[in-house]
């Protein structure tokens, strides 16, 4: 997702600019935006745009501000605003995901299991690999998933092997020492899907560290190797540094080559004195990842093992249903932060992969498995809470599929329903907020007058414009909610669709103009 100014910069005349800026942008409803609203706008590097805004007073229903309200727009991550609020509504924000471990056989009196070890994956987003001593998930602003498509990626502080390394500790409680037959991970949950947004592509009900692994990259002496830090810490893979420290200056450049599942080959260039930089390569099966992580994790704990951490689990290697496996005794259970906290994450980072995630395991609560079961759940709630769905379209639940359209009506409906929802705290508290934290944390400057007072999702999507060697902004857009300058509580929807972009860095610029459109209205109102 990405942003820019046109790529045709012509200076205009000073007459013709001013001029555009004096011609009130007017509503439907005969009621002119704000100035600073209007000089967004019209601002040059929007000539081409296609803009809609809608802003309603949540305590009255009153239209304060619209523009284009039902007119349908590309949403990007907004998306996720109605793929949460869904979840929230159909698990519940107290809801916690519960992950056991069952084995298959006895355990004698010398504690030798002569059977298999089973994790039946439940569709924890995090696995205990974010959640802090307070209970909490943690997040960075710029989260690690997207740390392929810049400089600014951050890992948080907890151990993704936390989750594990506790149902391995609990297995050794219970009097496991050996296991004389397979460790195996479930993950049919529900049916594998791709991410409809940018980061991991494979949908899974297992995530460890979002199936990612971390690589750190750290520049060493002139002309020598960088330094590579790996997570998790893992002896499955391999890592062949062939990235070079070079001159003070030289652009980061980093290529990831896979030879092996987990053998890795490192190229490019870091320059001398540059920051650390987080680089990720997606693991290929998540459910062989997690098997080979949890045995080495049971080892750690003292557990002896006959299975290898390096044999991949092979397709038949569940040679029982899932429901048979589920009626088994329970040897470990882990159990999840509250889901409001998945919540949290999945809004203030923008996290596709989990996001994509959602309608499945929307489904799986009805015993069913695809996306369809799932949109088809979201599309029932959304019509309960006000939200005229015949209006809109999705095809997944980040906001990257191209079937995704809504319109600032339609989204501003979900935001006024969900105000009185059992789940409207935990929805609330779950957005980024302006100038503070999340995507929204470098929008406005810290002296800001809005600045704190704006609850709202961001939404970015580009496209190479191979045409023109830059980018189309494809969409840029905010929905949320907003308590002005006079104490009026607001709910709004700004979708800014196609611009011009010379770099996908640019994108910043059009979540800086959508900040001074929120701080227009904030004085205004």
């Amino acid at each position: 997702m990405r942003v820019r100014m046109p790529g045709s910069r012509r200076i205009r005349s000073g007459i013709l600019a001013i001029f555009c800026l004096l011609i009130p942008v007017v509503t439907s409803g005969q009621t002119p935006l704000p100035p600073g609203v209007e000089q967004v706008l019209a601002a040059p590097e929007y000539k081409h745009t296609l803009w809609g805004l809608l802003v309603v007073d949540v305590a009255t229903g009153t239209t304060v501000y619209e523009l284009n309200p039902d007119k349908l727009f590309t949403p990007a991550s907004v998306t996720k605003l109605f793929s949460v609020a869904a979840a929230l509504d159909g698990l519940g924000a107290d809801y916690r995901f519960t992950t056991p471990v069952v084995q298959r056989g006895e355990i004698d009196a010398a504690g030798e299991l002569r059977g298999d070890l089973v994790l039946l994956a439940s569709g924890d987003l995090s696995m205990g690999g974010r959640t802090l001593p307070d209970g909490t998930i943690a997040f960075t602003n710029n989260d690690h998933t997207y740390a392929n498509g810049g400089d600014k990626g951050e890992l948080t502080a907890p151990d993704p092997l936390a989750g594990l390394n506790e149902l391995a500790r609990q297995i050794a409680a219970a009097g496991v020492k050996r296991v004389h037959g397979d460790v195996l991970v479930d993950d049919r949950l529900f049916d594998k899907e791709t991410s409809t947004g940018s980061g991991p592509a494979r949908v899974n009900p297992i995530l460890i560290n979002d199936n990612l692994i971390d690589l750190t990259i750290t520049p060493g002496e002139l002309g020598k190797p960088a330094k590579i830090t790996v997570r998790p810490a893992t002896s499955l893979i391999r890592v062949d540094c062939r990235l070079e420290t070079a001159a003070e200056g030289t652009p980061l450049a980093t290529t990831i080559r896979a030879t092996a599942p987990y053998d890795l080959i490192v190229g490019g260039k870091i320059a001398v004195g540059n920051k650390p930089v987080v680089r990720v390569y997606e693991v290929p099966n998540a459910a062989s990842f997690a098997r080979s992580l949890f045995i080495e994790a049971l080892e750690r704990a003292g557990v002896t093992l006959e299975a290898s951490p390096l044999v991949e689990q092979g397709e038949g290697a569940l040679t029982l249903p899932r429901e048979a496996y589920a009626k088994l005794p329970p040897v470990a259970q882990l159990s999840s932060p509250p889901f409001s906290e998945s919540a949290k994450l999945v809004l203030k980072v923008s996290h596709n992969l989990h996001a994509s995630t959602l309608p499945m395991l929307l489904a799986s609560t009805k015993n069913k498995r695809t996306l369809a079961d799932g949109l088809a759940l979201q599309h029932d709630f959304l019509a309960r809470v006000g939200v005229d769905v015949e209006t809109i379209s999705f095809g997944g639940g980040a906001g990257g599929s191209q079937a995704d359209c809504v319109t600032p009506r339609a989204t501003v409906q979900l935001l006024q329903g969900m105000r009185n929802h059992p789940a409207a705290q935990a929805y609330r508290g779950a957005l980024p907020i302006l100038g503070v934290d999340g995507t929204l944390s470098e929008t406005v400057p810290v002296d800001s007058p809005a600045r704190g007072k704006v609850f709202a999702k961001t939404g970015t999507y580009y496209w190479d414009n191979t045409l023109n060697k830059r980018y189309l902004l494809t969409s840029k857009a905010l929905a949320g909610y907003m308590t002005t300058a006079k104490n009026r509580e607001l709910a709004f929807a700004v979708f800014l669709n196609r611009a011009h972009i010379a770099k996908s860095s640019d994108t910043a610029l059009a979540g800086k103009a959508l900040g001074k459109i929120c701080e227009a209205i904030y004085l205004e109102q």
